[in-house]
């Protein structure tokens, strides 16, 4: 690795000094709040040299000596151009304010953040504002970020009220969700229904299909990087809504003497207000509630410092029966730190933990159980050059996971006492890559990241027979727990296991002409953390574990090429991208596992391989009083899981089966029309392919009972899912320079009343003895009402 480094910093030498030239470095920030603008664009007219702002506003760039005409562009903004006289290295701020230009005619164009970038060499990214996202429909009026990016290729649910989503055929754990640059674990509310993410509070979103910067570790199939707003360092400014079920609000203002900026946002349900009005559940709670904070000082030019925390609640309680409460919480400290011209740096420490809780009242019991980490970073980006910038950095991540510690709630309860073995770990990695523009035309990025992780002791691990803590009995034909030997016994400060890999990044971009280009990419992740469960998506109960003795890492290979083109001056645009990804060491479940409450669940899991590929198409329209994009994808996910060392024929004889995320065909339709200023209209249109299930294929009879017998795993499917929603929004003023701006959301979700089957479950009637099934749907039609004001 060091010579890796070494290597990189003599190209990048080699590239600045080639020639006399000096940097231009600063920061772009919106006039009006002070929000640093993410994804500007800042070049020197007349060239090709130009830069784009990073996370944290932050540009730079280097060209030869001379006068230049330097121009800020970012769409929607008014175009910002000064003259500079490049004869030694500058410090050049701005502030860019919103386009005031009249027209004869409403025109609407996409946000730029979210155009194609055709010289770019990253693949697989999508970029939405949360201003795109509130403009579209939503079930019971509440925006939502997690079904927002359900409507873009390559991204799928498991059905109305499932948290989670999945990206091109991967499982929801192996999606890499960071809010801040935390590590958020379930990014549910109402079990699915809506996400943790407030709107008001968010200012950019980045999902990465695959092709992931050498920055992001730990996943292999996605990630969702979520930046909260840093706060009107401007004025004071409050922001808010009032829905069906829930309301919000956000303020935000300077501190500091304007040197700095707060956020909070806060955001609650109150639909269990009015139960006690309904005699059959006055006793039922169902509630959310979450807050987002972040507060930031500029030191000075160089320096700036940042705080900021999520935290979030769900409340479920059925009449004094059963109780299930959980939540995140979150909190980044971190600073920008810029050195010299060239080089930038942040330095993070994070926390992140995610909890629940389960009482059962008729069997008192009350069960607890968290996963914790903690997270320190140091990111740094050197702009070598006006063709090379280098990004690298180091980081450590300390796992702590409780599994589980279940207690009796009363003295006569059935309940014994039992804790489970927590799990430590301490996963670590340093990255260095490059985008590289090799020729007018050629554009790369590669770069490599090595990752290792221990797993630390604090606990017996069992040992067994012939080390195999599963095994296949022919006679009964079913997998069994492997028989315990011994257990040994490891000390906190001992490592049980260690992993290391190596995980090569390589993006091109080759521009055929000035609106379309051709890419391609190449990208090796691993994945040191496994989510057990045996259901199709995310649920509260569900348990981490970390790699160990007997559970290897997840390991991933994903290859992609692209088509990308611009037509009629970026009108419309065509992303077309082709995958193929394999993941090795990928576990599944053994028939009747029960992952509830035990310390060896090595006995309950086989590992095994997957694998997904497809065909994804994004057009967009950009541009006019009609703006959206028509999304398809094509593919399949498969996974194949052997006896191996256990035995036995393994899950379906050991051939390839669906996963139960496996979506033939997704096709999703988003749009919104600006009538006037006054009113604006948008629909989403959604159809897929039913997900895999197993259904039983016969029954018997025992003993005068009706028993189903069931087909391999998954090997059917749900009937196909579709829907169609529509919203309005009527601003009564729509002056922008009004104090109070206020706006109605009229919304109805699934416009056609189409009863979506959730699942479809097998059971025996108890007065006839029969089998049948039952269809579960969680949402007909909805309508929904939301005010929203600003002031």
């Amino acid at each position: 690795m060091k010579n890796i480094l070494i290597a990189f910093i003599l190209l990048a030498s080699s590239q600045a000094f080639a020639q006399s030239k000096y940097s231009i470095r600063g920061t772009v920030e919106d006039k009006k709040n002070g929000e640093t603008v993410i994804g500007a664009t800042v070049y020197l007219e007349g060239t090709n040299i130009g830069a784009m702002t990073n996370e944290y506003g932050f540009f730079s760039l280097t060209a030869p000596e001379g006068t230049y005409q330097l121009v800020i562009s970012y769409l929607g903004y008014a175009e910002t151009r000064t003259e500079v006289i490049l004869n030694s290295n500058q410090t050049l701020n701005f502030e860019i304010s919103e386009s005031r230009t009249a027209l004869e005619e409403v025109v609407i164009t996409a946000e730029e953040s979210e155009r194609i970038n055709i010289r770019e060499p990253q693949m697989g990214v999508t970029k939405l504002k949360a201003e795109t996202i509130k403009q579209m429909p939503a079930v019971l009026g509440e925006v939502d970020l997690i079904k927002s990016i359900q409507m873009l290729p390559g991204v799928t649910q498991n059905g109305e009220g499932s948290a989670g989503f999945n990206v091109r055929g991967g499982a929801a754990d192996q999606n890499l969700v960071l809010l801040d640059e935390a590590i958020i674990y379930n990014t549910s509310h109402f079990f699915g229904f809506f996400s943790v993410f407030n709107p008001d509070a968010i200012k950019d979103i980045k999902l990465y299909k695959g092709d992931m910067p050498s920055k992001f570790g730990g996943r292999v199939s996605s990630v969702l990087d979520v930046r909260q707003k840093d706060g009107n360092s401007k004025n004071f400014g409050m922001t808010g809504g009032i829905g069906v079920i829930s309301s919000r609000l956000t303020a935000e203002g300077p501190l500091f003497s304007k040197k700095g900026s707060f956020l909070v946002a806060g955001r609650s349900s109150y639909a269990h207000l009015f139960t006690p009005a309904i005699e059959e559940v006055k006793d039922d709670k169902i509630s959310f509630y979450d807050l987002n904070l972040k507060a930031n000082y500029e030191i000075n030019d160089n320096n700036r410092v940042y705080l900021s925390g999520y935290f979030g609640r769900d409340i479920f309680n059925i009449s004094n029966f059963i109780e299930n409460n959980y939540g995140n919480f979150s909190g980044n400290l971190r600073w920008n730190h810029v050195f010299n011209d060239k080089l930038f740096s942040n330095l993070s420490l994070i926390y992140s933990k995610y909890d629940y809780q389960v009482v059962l009242d008729f069997v008192k019991l009350d069960w607890i159980a968290d996963i914790q980490n903690q997270h320190l970073k140091y990111d740094f980006g050197y702009y070598a050059s006006d063709k090379l910038k280098l990004d690298f950095g180091v980081s450590g991540i300390y796992y702590r996971l409780n599994p589980g510690e279940v207690r009796p709630t009363s003295d006569d309860s059935p309940i014994n006492y039992l804790k489970l073995d927590q799990k430590r770990a301490l996963e670590t990695g340093a990255y260095i890559s490059a985008e590289h523009k090799l020729t007018d035309k050629l554009t790369a990025r590669y770069g490599l990241r090595y990752s290792a992780f221990s797993r630390m002791g604090g606990q017996n691990i069992a040992n067994y027979v012939d080390g195999r803590p599963v095994v296949y009995n022919e006679n009964l034909g079913i997998y069994e727990e492997g028989e315990i030997v011994d257990e040994t016994f490891y000390e906190k400060s001992e490592s049980i296991k260690n992993f290391g890999n190596l995980e090569p990044r390589l993006g091109l971009a080759y521009q055929l002409n000035n609106n379309a280009s051709v890419k391609a990419s190449y990208t090796r992740s691993a994945q040191y953390l496994h989510l057990l469960s045996n259901t199709s998506s995310v649920t509260p109960l569900d348990v981490w574990t970390p790699s160990g003795p007997y559970a290897d890492p997840q390991l991933s290979n994903q290859y992609s090429v692209g088509y990308y083109r611009k037509f009629n001056d970026n009108t419309f645009s065509l992303e077309v991208e082709a995958y193929y990804k394999n993941v090795e060491n990928r576990i599944d479940y053994v028939d009747g596992s029960d992952l509830i409450g035990t310390n060896t669940i090595e006995t309950e899991i086989l590992s095994g391989e997957a694998r997904a590929y497809g065909l994804e198409v994004l057009l967009r329209k950009n541009k006019g009083k009609f703006t959206g994009w028509l999304a398809y994808t094509l593919s399949k996910s498969e996974q194949r899981t052997p006896g191996g060392d256990a035995g036995g024929p393994g899950i379906n004889d050991g051939k390839w089966y669906n996963t139960p995320f496996d979506r033939t065909h997704d096709f999703s339709l988003t749009g919104s029309y600006k009538l006037s200023d006054k009113w604006t209209f948008s629909t989403n249109l959604v159809f897929q392919t039913g997900r895999p299930v197993t259904y039983p294929n016969g029954q018997y009879e025992y003993e005068d009972l009706s028993i189903a017998s069931y087909s391999l795993r998954n090997e059917d499917r749900l009937p196909a899912y579709h829907r169609l929603d529509l919203s309005a929004i009527y601003r009564p003023n729509s002056k922008k320079d009004r104090r109070w701006q206020g706006e109605w959301v009229f919304g109805i979700y699934n416009v056609y009343n189409r009863r979506n089957a959730a699942t479809i479950s097998f059971n025996q009637n108890t007065e006839t003895g029969q089998n049948e099934s039952t269809r579960l749907s969680i949402f007909g039609i909805i309508p929904s009402i939301t005010y929203n004001f600003k002031f």
